[in-house]
């Protein structure tokens, strides 16, 4: 199959692409950057149309995986990458004769700040999704589910918090605020959470590819299935990484009171540093979020491969053997 793959630089497009490589498809990218891949690349933006419709041209599938995900900045920037940019991309491969789409979505779409406690892959919903990079998802998510047809079908997969050993996103956050003294545990830290690692991803996002004609129309959430504690989640972390676990505890109420403020101030100061929280943030730490998989596992023929254990584990190799200094 000629696949194209976006956003092919993040840690779960790197494993995507190496996937489809492996078992033969013949893989094209496209991103700002080169990707150094050995594949095929376009360098260029998805809010570019022109871009995306010479990368779409004469490939079968496409797994939209690049997005905005920073924690705050103007909703001008998250609209045009996530919403405008997913609508480019979608217009492009439906012009091209793109015969199956997987757009990647994350849960937060659903969440309206509540705890989710074994929950289905609920409606995407923009109005109450918190923050801007929730909202412009949510909104990219409808797009692209009302672009499938029996001609080109769509499914969307929402992995829930991707990490694995080189991340810069869940892993380089948490490791960095403990490096500084900033981890704090929101709440008791007794709040189950379901997080992926990004082999399972990777692998969840080829079942989609390759069960699209069957799943035309559907959003799923991807995890481990194994929701633990998400001060034990923070622990391991950064145990890997050779530092003590966070000591710091924050009431729930105070850090997503602060968290909205925080989050005005670094609004207003262009920043592009990580604010120490956000009321999205404390949400996220303090609440319960884990969700039912077996549906999932049972429409995309798909389990994951890789405990949550041994992810640690190569995890904590990774800092040991391949990070040399950084833990």
């Amino acid at each position: 199959m000629r696949v194209l793959v976006t956003g092919s630089t993040s840690l779960v497009g790197r494993a995507v692409v190496a996937r489809l490589r492996k078992r033969g498809d013949l893989v094209t990218v496209l991103q700002r950057q080169p990707s150094a891949l050995g594949v095929a690349e376009h360098l260029g933006d998805i809010a570019d149309r022109a871009a995306v419709d010479v990368a779409v041209d004469g490939v079968e599938g496409v797994v939209h995986i690049a997005g905005r995900a920073a924690a705050t900045g103007e909703w001008a920037l998250f609209d045009a990458t996530n919403v405008q940019g997913t609508r480019n991309v979608v217009g492009a491969a439906r012009a091209a004769g793109v015969t199956r789409f997987v757009f990647v979505s994350s849960p937060s779409v659903a969440h309206s700040g509540q705890s989710l406690i074994g929950a289905p892959a609920g409606p995407a919903d923009p109005d109450r999704a918190r923050g801007h990079y929730a909202r412009s998802k949510a909104r990219a998510e409808l797009i692209a589910l009302a672009a499938n047809s029996s001609a080109m079908p769509v499914v969307v997969i929402r992995p829930h918090l991707i990490w694995g050993p080189g991340d810069t996103q869940l892993v380089g956050r948490i490791v960095d605020r403990a490096k500084s003294g900033r981890l704090a545990v929101v709440g008791t830290g007794a709040a189950l959470i379901d997080t992926t690692y990004v082999d399972n991803a990777a692998d969840a996002l080829v079942a989609a590819l390759d069960t699209a004609p069957t799943l035309g129309g559907r959003a799923l959430v991807v995890t481990n299935g194994q929701p633990r504690p998400v001060r034990e989640i923070l622990s391991r972390i950064v145990m890997a990484a050779g530092l003590e676990p966070p000591r710091i505890k924050v009431p729930y109420r105070v850090a997503r009171a602060g968290g909205l403020v925080v989050e005005q101030i670094w609004d207003r100061s262009k920043t592009d540093d990580d604010p120490p929280m956000t009321s999205f943030l404390a949400e996220q730490l303090g609440t319960a979020h884990w969700f039912d998989q077996r549906e999932t596992r049972r429409a995309m023929k798909w389990e994951p491969k890789v405990s949550l254990d041994e992810g640690f584990r190569r995890l904590q190799l990774w800092f040991e053997d391949e990070a040399p200094g950084v833990a």
